[in-house]
């Protein structure tokens, strides 16, 4: 592993780099600590993570700061972190452990894994904190870092996250504290296997051939833990393997599986197969994306309102939460199933808070992340398939007739992107255009609009330069098409 040296880059602080191997819990650190660490600006922090394009966004040296300053501003004695298997990514986790060593940390070093992984390592330990350094499903050139509290909580977005940034920036560090060590991971991954398949009853299985796609990410290897678990307990699951190694290079394309152009992949390989269902995953897999037995991509709001169903069968009037983006179909299963629904903000710190604030036993997003209260109230991109291939085996029902009359009833566009010269005009040509006729205003996250028939959700991105649009009806798929041409072009104009 590289001990991230490099320091002839923006923030870089002139002193040895601390100097460690995986394999043992042994330090050899030496360093000296300049003075005074000049002030930089820092670009990478966003609204609940770190994300920044590699070079003067991102590098060892920034990532140093960050570790230094996450530690002091947690007061962390020992802190969890993960990689994902991005070429960059071993450098700037090594860098991070540097920043980590400085404040006196001892440091659970998980290797590669997903970020979920770490959200477990986190309370499974007892860790101050736990960072996951990931792009995800960024471009090559980019990459970046999750980060949670004791206990696996998020960072408050105004007041930890700013914290860190403020601290990282100035370089107004404390001094050096002793004591900082690296311990390998000890079988943790065992633990975390254990965890997941506790929402799932194995003897509820049918037969059923599920086809993976890890995109060449970091699910293969802990998808592979979870599976030879399954099978030693007798499921009676077939699988198929695709773009399963990791591979940094991403010579399958990068792992975004809500992109419309990467789902074909994926569904031609369910139909070659013959396969039940397929799951695909991002880069960091905390995110999963299912294909129906005829090769349909599944909208994300649908399994939102799957996963509702089942917990409320098992917990009767539980909360759920879900995003503001699209929500009619939820909200009329837990309306059915007699739970209560609880509307957050869009993104993970948001949803995870919300889970936390409201004890709501699940909480999901159209975008693929599913959060669950007995796991910490994080997210997790394998607990999803395995709680639907359960349904799937209680109701001897398909994964499209579990969602035929949902996707009948309530009919939505997907999220479209805009890439717009000024968002704030654009947004206020669309209400200008509806807000009369709205029989509900929300602008809890961007603008929601709801009339009797139809819906629409119109917010910027926590995380890239884009206005995002959602659009949906009550059993009108022409409606939704129809609103949607008339609010491209108002956002176009």
């Amino acid at each position: 592993m590289s001990s991230g040296c490099t320091m002839a880059r923006i923030g870089a602080d002139p002193r040895p780099c601390a100097i460690y191997s995986q394999g043992a819990a042994r330090l050899i650190l030496s360093r000296t600590i300049p003075a005074k660490v000049r002030p930089v600006t820092l670009t990478c922090f966003k609204a609940y993570d770190i994300r920044g394009k590699l070079g003067d966004e991102l590098n060892p040296a920034i990532a140093t700061r960050i570790g230094r300053a996450f530690a002091e501003t947690l007061g962390a004695r020992r802190v969890v972190i993960g990689r994902d298997c991005r070429a960059s990514s071993a450098e700037l986790a090594s860098a991070a452990i540097d920043g980590l060593l400085g404040a006196g940390c001892e440091v659970v070093d998980l290797g590669l894994c997903g970020t979920e992984e770490m959200y477990f390592a986190t309370t499974h330990l007892g860790a101050d904190g736990g960072i996951e350094v990931t792009a995800s499903h960024n471009p090559m050139d980019y990459n970046g870092m999750k980060m949670v509290k004791a206990g696996s909580a998020p960072l408050d977005p105004a007041t930890d996250m700013a914290t860190v940034r403020a601290l990282a920036e100035s370089g107004a560090f404390a001094p050096d504290r002793p004591g900082g060590r690296v311990t390998p991971d000890a079988g943790t991954r065992a633990a975390y296997v254990a965890r997941v398949l506790s929402f799932v009853d194995v003897a509820a299985l049918r037969p059923l051939h599920v086809l993976v796609n890890a995109g060449n990410g970091t699910a293969g290897p802990t998808f592979d833990a979870i599976a030879g678990e399954l099978m030693r307990r007798g499921a009676p699951l077939r699988v198929t393997r695709m773009h399963h190694d990791p591979d940094g290079s991403f010579p399958n394309g990068i792992p975004n599986p809500l992109l419309a152009e990467n789902q074909p992949m994926t569904a031609d390989a369910l139909r070659s197969a013959g396969a039940d269902m397929a799951v695909a995953w991002d880069g960091d897999f905390d995110r999963c994306f299912l294909f129906d037995e005829t090769g349909s991509f599944v909208p994300g709001e649908y399994v939102v309102g799957l996963l509702a169903e089942v917990f409320l069968a098992k917990e009767p009037g539980a909360t759920i939460v879900h995003d503001p983006r699209v929500v009619w179909n939820t909200r009329d299963l837990v309306a059915r199933a007699r739970g209560v629904a609880h509307q957050s903000k869009t993104g993970h710190a948001f949803l995870k808070q919300a889970l936390r604030d409201t004890g709501a036993v699940y909480g999901g997003e159209m975008s693929a992340h599913h959060y669950f209260r007995d796991f910490m109230a994080c997210d997790s991109g394998m607990i999803p398939w395995l709680l639907v291939a359960e349904l799937m085996g209680r109701t001897n029902l398909s994964l499209a007739d579990l969602l035929a009359a949902r996707r009948a009833a309530f009919p939505s566009s997907g999220e479209i992107n805009f890439r717009v010269a000024d968002a704030a005009a654009s947004v206020a040509r669309v209400r200008g255009a509806f807000h009369a006729q709205a029989v509900l205003v929300d602008e809890m996250d961007g603008l929601s609009l709801e009339f009797p028939d139809w819906r629409l959700n119109l917010r910027s991105s926590n995380t890239e330069p884009l206005l995002r649009l959602n659009v949906e009806s009550r059993g009108n798929p022409g409606l939704v098409a129809e609103k949607v041409a008339t609010i491209s072009t108002l956002l176009t104009a």
